[in-house]
């Protein structure tokens, strides 16, 4: 699919359609990974990995909460309400 480059601050953007975010399981504000393969050329941007510190937690328990929480964030937020 083929989208439009825009100005953003002193930045630019893409924007991502709705059914992607989706499927990726993503919602505005959550972090992602954005890397440029120099040898294709290409940006790959990608779900960023949860951030851990804290060395008692256990890092695949982190990535299984945050991926329970993506996938049920909009649940979660009339839960909240």
């Amino acid at each position: 699919m083929k989208r439009k480059i825009c100005a953003i601050g002193n930045s630019y953007g893409v924007s991502i359609p709705r059914d992607t975010l989706n499927k990726l399981h993503l919602s505005p504000g959550d972090l992602v990974e954005v890397v440029l393969n120099e040898k294709t050329g290409k940006i790959i941007i990608e779900p960023a990995e949860p951030e851990c510190n804290n060395k008692t937690i256990d890092i695949e328990f982190a990535k299984q909460v945050n991926g329970f929480i993506n996938r049920y964030r909009p649940a979660l937020k009339e839960l909240a309400k």
